[in-house]
């Protein structure tokens, strides 16, 4: 047994003798494999990460020279949906994360580490448990194919082709349809894909397969079945630590990042706020106005068609005006973007010309260092329809179609609307966030959403020489110097902001400006005016003008009769946010972003005989002499002409073919009862009285609108029958009042006493019984089922905003 045991154990020696020589054979014939060899009869791609395409396998390969080094990575549609409810538009960026190539054995992983958390410290270990604490996210793991010294080669394809853009999630979000992207119908996108110094540049074409189950994506699919876009990634280098940091102050209206510092001491904040700035410095530092090292350029899309091209231009460039206040001298430029000049490539500022199927936002995004708050890149999407959109209100305000010539004045009103519109979406891309008080200030900021100032001229015709500003504002400039003045230290910048506070300028941004429940009495959308109440007044004198003139000469000749109402909807709807801003007053509270020691005051209640001016300015819209149309317009608008039919620019209608006059008034008289009969503002109404027993309170605000609609009947049938619609609208306010989980008990039962009011009042009436009997059986109705009522669904209001357009928070894409 041990001879045999002995004979194997030679053979074996001898058979791994023989293998190791073969080896070494082999290794001397077939050497190990190099990234040439193995991307031989391949195009290579130099630049930030060098790369090769394989035309036959349509496959690329990318070369990671730099593991462990951090870059940038964003990912983007390059060519979108084209519907702005669904909100997949061209040329929207995505999310920029930093990321590093780390090699683990045979894969290399693609790391986003926790920007969130940070120890700012020579200390490593104290940066390390940081890091450690807090988890990071993989963004993709690649098989290594071809290692060669410190460079190794992935297959990057399947990275590229993979939903990064969360198209299926929004298709499903928005309820159109379960999409899956389909592998077989996506490809790499060469013409889009890059190679530069400092970055590198990738775009797929992806197809998403599913059943369309919503109207959106039917709208703008030829096949609903197949939704085809092009998302574009960016591998970008970070830039150098030569970039100056400014800390945010909530008064200065920039756009901030944030992250926690645990290296912190104790007695200082942990979060640290840094606002968002382009890099910019003065050649020299010394000179009052100096020229910069670089300036800022911005390039508008070729796309853009003249006049629009120019219009474009010429807002965007207000900004320079800001920058001269700053103390440079032409450091803010436009351009028109070179051929062949890619509006994703991230060393290129755009403002890029975009197309949907409806009107709707426009964006101001931005590519930020995340480390720092440095923006890498502005990008400005303005939506095509919107500069048509203020046509049709010029249309409307003019009633110009004496004959087929068409005014100038009309074209050059939408122009001064879209020279606005690029000035405060290069704003945000500024690093700007929206300022609602600027109406207040005499228009002191683009930032703001701005409704078109219409006057009368002294032969009282309608005057639109004024209708939008025409230069950068006397805020915006402040804002500009803050951020981007050189200043020797924080403290030094800071006093920019308290003199202009002392100065009498304000700024307030999105979420207290919001109508329906806001609070803000002087920051408002859409609004013009130092005081929202008297405008409103002018404003409705204006409007009884334009409705008093408006006829079939709003269209042109040839277009259907039934084309009439498109433009008589925002006219008479065009107090519709003047309206939104007079609300927030009844019930309002005044304030500041009021720093301790700064000298501002944070909180002042608004004056009892402020809040009872604007709720009679309110009351005012909603009088017969405010809904009603003429007769003599009415008979001019037919059913929906052949070919043609009712949308979302169009009033709802309860009447069949028919223009539905009622159901105008109806969505009129709701607008100012929606903002006043909010839980929330009644909850304050209430609140503000128990602080000062000067405040008007819920009790007199509900009892002045009932004694000035429902106690207040009109001997007029046709006033009459636009009363019934305002009283029925209030009823339907109070009810849902009374039982809304929002409001206070002793809201609730204020509400419910007015119910019990009105029903009195309807049973004491000797007229018109069928009517105050079937509302005295509705709230008794109403009392027997409180724990059943559901609150009426508002009648929807034809599309308004955006005429202009309404915004995200400011921290997102910032949109006008």
């Amino acid at each position: 047994m041990k001879k045999v045991l002995f004979s194997l154990s030679l053979i074996c020696l001898a058979l791994s003798s023989t293998m190791a020589q073969r080896g070494k054979k082999n290794q001397a014939t077939n050497p190990p494999q190099t990234i040439v060899s193995f991307t031989q009869g391949m195009k290579k791609f130099e630049g930030y990460f060098p790369f090769y395409w394989d035309e036959k396998k349509g496959k690329i390969f990318l070369e990671i020279d730099k593991i462990g080094t951090e870059f940038l990575y964003v990912n983007s549609l390059a060519a979108g949906v084209g519907s702005n409810d669904i909100g997949l538009d061209r040329g929207q960026l995505g999310a920029e994360r930093v990321v590093k190539f780390e090699r683990h054995g045979e894969k290399a992983l693609l790391i986003q580490p926790n920007m969130g958390y940070r120890a700012i410290s020579d200390n490593a270990d104290e940066v390390k448990s940081v890091r450690e604490a807090f988890a990071s996210s993989i963004l993709g793991g690649f098989k290594i194919l071809v290692t060669e010294g410190a460079s190794v080669l992935v297959d990057l394809t399947p990275f590229l082709i993979a939903d990064s853009h969360g198209v299926s999630s929004r298709l499903k979000r928005t309820k159109q349809g379960n999409y899956k992207l389909d592998k077989n119908r996506s490809a790499i996108y060469m013409e889009n894909t890059f190679n530069f110094p400092k970055n590198t540049e990738f775009e797929s074409l992806l197809t998403f397969a599913g059943s369309p189950q919503g109207e959106w994506i039917r709208s703008v699919t030829p096949t609903g079945n197949a939704v085809s876009v092009r998302t574009h990634h960016s591998f970008i280098e970070l830039p150098d630590d030569d970039y100056e940091t400014r800390e945010f102050d909530p008064r200065s209206g920039f756009i901030f990042i944030s992250y926690q510092d645990y290296a912190t001491p104790i007695e200082d904040p942990l979060v640290k706020r840094l606002i968002i700035k382009h890099r910019l410095k003065k050649k020299d530092p010394a000179a009052a106005i100096s020229e910069p090292e670089e300036p800022i350029v911005y390039y508008v899309d070729r796309g853009a068609p003249e006049p629009i091209r120019s219009a474009l231009i010429e807002g965007a460039s207000w900004w320079n005006q800001a920058f001269e206040a700053a103390g440079f001298k032409d450091a803010f430029q436009v351009k028109v973007l070179p051929e062949g000049v890619h509006p994703l490539d991230v060393r290129y500022n755009v403002i890029q010309w975009v197309h949907r199927s409806t009107r709707g936002w426009s964006y101001g995004a931005s590519v930020i260092d995340p480390r720092t708050g440095e923006i890498l890149k502005g990008h400005v999407s303005l939506g095509s329809l919107r500069v048509r959109q203020d046509f049709l209100i010029a249309e409307g305000l003019l009633n110009p179609y004496d004959s087929d010539e068409i005014p100038d004045e009309m074209t050059q009103m939408a122009l001064a609307r879209l020279r606005q519109l690029s000035a405060h979406e290069v704003g945000h891309t500024l690093g700007l966030v929206h300022n609602f008080a600027s109406s207040f200030n005499d228009r002191a900021s683009v930032m703001d959403y701005p409704h078109p100032y219409v006057q009368l001229d002294d032969n009282g015709n309608i005057d639109l020489s004024n209708a939008y500003d025409t230069n950068i504002g006397e805020w915006d400039k402040v804002a500009i110097t803050f951020g981007y003045g050189e200043h020797e230290t924080e403290e030094a910048a800071e006093k920019v902001l308290t003199k202009a506070i002392g100065d009498g300028f304000l700024h307030i941004s999105d979420r207290d400006a919001r109508p329906r429940s806001g609070a803000h009495p002087v920051a408002h959308l859409w609004d013009n005016g130092k005081s929202a109440a008297d405008e409103l007044n002018r404003m409705m004198a204006i409007r009884q003008k334009i409705i008093d003139n408006f006829s079939e000469r709003s269209i042109r000749n040839g277009m259907p009769m039934s084309s009439i109402e498109e433009v008589l909807v925002p006219m008479y709807l065009f107090h519709r946010y003047q309206v939104d801003g007079t609300s927030k007053v009844v019930g309002g509270i005044n304030y500041t972003y009021a720093l301790r020691g700064d000298g501002q005051q944070a909180t002042a209640l608004i004056p009892a005989e402020k809040q009872m001016e604007a709720l009679d300015a309110l009351i005012k819209t909603l009088q017969p002499e405010a809904l009603k149309l003429p007769a003599s317009l009415l008979e001019k608008i037919p059913p929906k002409a052949h070919g043609y039919s009712r949308g979302r620019e169009t009033f709802v209608s309860k009447t069949g073919p028919a223009f539905d006059y009622f159901a105008a008034a109806e969505t009129a008289a709701s607008l100012p009862l929606a903002f006043l009969l909010d839980p929330h503002r009644n909850n304050r109404l209430e609140m503000l009285k128990t602080i000062n027993k000067d405040q008007p309170g819920m009790k007199k605000v509900i009892e002045t609108i009932v004694d000035q609609t429902w106690k207040a009947p009109s001997a007029d049938p046709s006033d009459r029958a636009l009363q019934k619609i305002v009283e029925m609208k209030m009823l339907e306010g109070l009810m849902a009042l009374s039982t809304s989980k929002e409001a206070y008990n002793q809201v609730k039962a204020i509400a419910q006493g007015f119910l019990t009011n009105i029903q009195s009042y309807t049973r004491n009436q000797q007229g018109d019984r069928d009517y105050y009997n079937f509302v005295s059986q509705q709230i008794e109705y109403f009392f027997d089922n409180k724990d059943e009522f559901e609150a009426p669904v508002m009648i929807k209001a034809p599309d308004g905003s955006p005429i202009g357009t309404h915004g995200f928070l400011e921290i997102c894409s910032h949109g006008l």
